[in-house]
C-alpha cells in the first residue's frame, strides 16, 4: 500500500507529488476542497461530497477541470493503487498557475490534486472519554459555506486549541453566538432535543453532520437548527462534535467546565452507533 497523489492527470507516489509555485492556491488561496472517507474499499457519501465540491467551486466562478463522473473514476482508480480499505481522500481545486495578479487569469485551466491515505480514525479511548474544547473569538469571513483552502484562522484557532490542550477550539462571536468549531460541526442536548445552529454564511453544512440529523430524526429525536448562545451551550446536557474523521465525538469539558455529568452522554452514544450503521450499509 502506497499513499499517492493525482495530479496534472497522472498518479504518482504521494512524495514525488509537485505542483508550480505560480499556482494560485499556492499563491492566494484561490481554491476549494473537500475530505472523503472511505471504509472497506467505499467512499461515503461521494455523491454528497462531490456535490459540495462543485457548489464551493461554482460560488467562487471557478471552473473544474473534470466533470462528476470522472472523479469519481478518479477516486476509484486512486484507492485501487493505494490499495487502501480504510483512507481518507482529499481533494483540491485551485484556479490554476498563472502570473501573480489578484484578477482572474485569462485561459489558464484550473489545476485539481488528490491525495490517498490512510484513514486515522479517532481512537476509541479518546471516543469513550470524551474531550475537552475551548471557545474563541470568531474572526473568518462571512462566506464559511464555501469549502475554501483559505483556513488560516481555522489554523490559529487550532493551535490555540492544542496549546491549552484541548481538542478543538469552538467559534463564539462577541455577542455570544455559536457558530461551530475550527474543522468541526457542533450540537448540543437539552432536555432530549439534539440542537444545532442553523445553516447560514458562518457554517459549512458537513456532509457528517447532515447524515447525523437525519439520524436523529430516524430515531425519533426532536431536532432544532436554531441559533445558539454560549451560556446555552455551556449549560446542555451534552455538547458533541462532528466531522468526516471525528464522526460523532462527545464534548466533557468546554472552557475547563465540565458539559453536563462531564462524561459522554447518552444520546451522542446513540447517535454515534447509529452514524456507525450507516456507514457500514
Amino acid at each position: 500500500m502506497e499513499e499517492l497523489a493525482y495530479v496534472e492527470g497522472e498518479f504518482v507516489p504521494l512524495k514525488e507529488a509537485r505542483v508550480s509555485v505560480t499556482d494560485r492556491g499556492f499563491v492566494f488561496a484561490d481554491g476549494v476542497y473537500e475530505v472523503i472517507a472511505v471504509y472497506h474499499g467505499r467512499a461515503f457519501r461521494l455523491d454528497e461530497h462531490l456535490a459540495r465540491l462543485a457548489a464551493s467551486a461554482n460560488a467562487i466562478h471557478l471552473l473544474l477541470p473534470v466533470d462528476h463522473g470522472q472523479l469519481e473514476n478518479i477516486i476509484k482508480t486512486g484507492l485501487g493503487q493505494s490499495g487502501f480499505q480504510e483512507a481518507q481522500v482529499y481533494l483540491q481545486a485551485t484556479r490554476g498557475a498563472a502570473p501573480r495578479s489578484h484578477a482572474f487569469p485569462s485561459e489558464v485551466k484550473s489545476n485539481l490534486v488528490v491525495t490517498f491515505r490512510p484513514l486515522h480514525p479517532v481512537s476509541d479511548e479518546i471516543r469513550k472519554k470524551g474531550v475537552a474544547v475551548i471557545t474563541t473569538e470568531e474572526i473568518r469571513w462571512n462566506r464559511c459555506d464555501i469549502k475554501s483552502i483559505a483556513l488560516l484562522p481555522n489554523v490559529l484557532a487550532k493551535q490555540k486549541a492544542i496549546e491549552e490542550d484541548a481538542f478543538e477550539a469552538i467559534w463564539v462571536t462577541t455577542e455570544g453566538i455559536v457558530y461551530e468549531g475550527a474543522a468541526s460541526n457542533l450540537f448540543m442536548v437539552r432536555d432530549g432535543e439534539v440542537c444545532t445552529p442553523p445553516k447560514s454564511g458562518k457554517i459549512l453544512s458537513g456532509i457528517t453532520r447532515e447524515v447525523v440529523l437525519q439520524c436523529a430524526r430516524d430515531l425519533a429525536l426532536p431536532v432544532s437548527e436554531t441559533p445558539l448562545r454560549i451560556e446555552e451551550v455551556l449549560k446542555a446536557d451534552e455538547v458533541f462534535l462532528t466531522s468526516t474523521t471525528m464522526e460523532v465525538l462527545g464534548v466533557v469539558k468546554m472552557d475547563g467546565r465540565a458539559v453536563g455529568e462531564g462524561m459522554v452522554g447518552p444520546i451522542t452514544l446513540q447517535l454515534n452507533e447509529a452514524l456507525r450503521k450507516e456507514i457500514g450499509r
